[in-house]
């Protein structure tokens, strides 16, 4: 049980949880802490701990106050759901967060490689006027008439979706249970389908959750069925990936582009060839950053609290 006034931990080296906590008037006693240092030894004053990066499992035995973790992501990899059951700390995780951010992310993605985006930006760094290209293959492209595949629409791939359809284009969604309804796509069909899918798109977006059903997902076969030129977004995991079949492809001319948020290193090693192909478009794991994203956790997190001081036993988002 919690107590009636917990004391809240903020865990992250960046994000601005307690002034953000404060200036909404929280109450509650709270203190943050920047590097893991800290955390190690102050987590034991803490009843409620807000934390990502961070954890470390072993964190669990050396917190016996810690009675709920509010997860700062969407994904909960990190955490070891049996030792934390074990010390009888609840979990739940940030999914829906940055659900906004990461779809407008990767229509900004799918946008930037249409609109040739980075090229511009290349030389505007040159101070180049580029003339009128005749070269079809080398020219911008419009979105509408195109059809880009979601692999795995849930929130975030269900908002992408929707932008996508408001630029006129054909949406074919996949999601483990197509039952669960289509989410603004033409069409829905299961994760299977995937091979049978991908040589319709011309975009194909992963927007699904890291599993072990979707870890290496898009392979060289996978890559081989795309239609020739086509373009792949990850906003997902890298992971979700075989980073060496990607790369190949790439290379390889079979595919157009790959603008990626995300890569199987974080950051992406220096010496990995996708920092200097030209086919490819790299941001650094920023789909999900966003100036509201410390209040939307803040929601999450006080919601839940609300529920473990009502004795409820189902949190939103639950994982643990």
């Amino acid at each position: 049980m919690l107590p009636p006034k917990p004391t809240l931990c903020f865990a992250h080296v960046a994000y601005r949880f307690a002034e953000r906590y404060a200036e909404r008037g929280g109450t509650l006693p709270h203190f943050e802490v920047r590097s893991l240092d800290e955390l190690e030894a102050r987590i034991g004053e803490a009843d409620v701990l807000l934390v990502s990066g961070m954890w470390r499992n072993h964190l669990a035995v050396k917190a016996p106050r810690l009675k709920f973790i509010q997860s700062i992501s969407a994904g909960v990899d990190q955490y070891d759901r049996a030792v934390l059951a074990g010390a009888g700390i609840r979990l739940a995780s940030a999914q829906g967060a940055n659900a906004n951010a990461v779809s407008e992310h990767a229509i900004s993605l799918i946008l930037a490689i249409a609109r040739r985006l980075p090229e511009a930006r290349d030389n505007q760094a040159r101070k180049h006027w580029r003339g009128m290209i005749g070269d079809l293959t080398k020219r911008e492209d419009e979105l509408g008439g195109k059809t880009l595949l979601v692999v795995g629409i849930g929130r975030i791939g269900g908002r992408l979706a929707r932008l996508a359809k408001a630029f006129g284009m054909n949406v074919i969604g996949l999601r483990q249970d197509p039952a669960k309804g289509s989410e603004g796509a033409d069409e829905i069909h299961g994760m299977g389908a995937l091979m049978a899918q991908l040589p319709r798109a011309d975009y194909v977006a992963l927007t699904c959750a890291l599993t072990p059903e979707t870890r290496g997902l898009m392979g060289a076969a996978q890559f081989a069925a795309m239609k020739p030129a086509a373009t792949l977004v990850n906003v997902a995991r890298g992971a979700v990936c075989v980073e060496p079949d990607l790369i190949a492809a790439l290379a390889s001319g079979h595919l157009g582009a790959a603008a990626l948020d995300v890569t199987a290193e974080e950051p992406l090693a220096e010496a990995s060839p996708l920092w200097s192909m030209p086919n490819v478009f790299i941001t650094p794991h920023t789909g999900g950053e966003t100036r509201a994203y410390e209040g939307n956790v803040l929601d999450l997190m006080e919601e839940n609290l609300t529920r473990l001081h009502a004795g409820e036993t189902t949190l939103k988002n639950q994982v643990v």
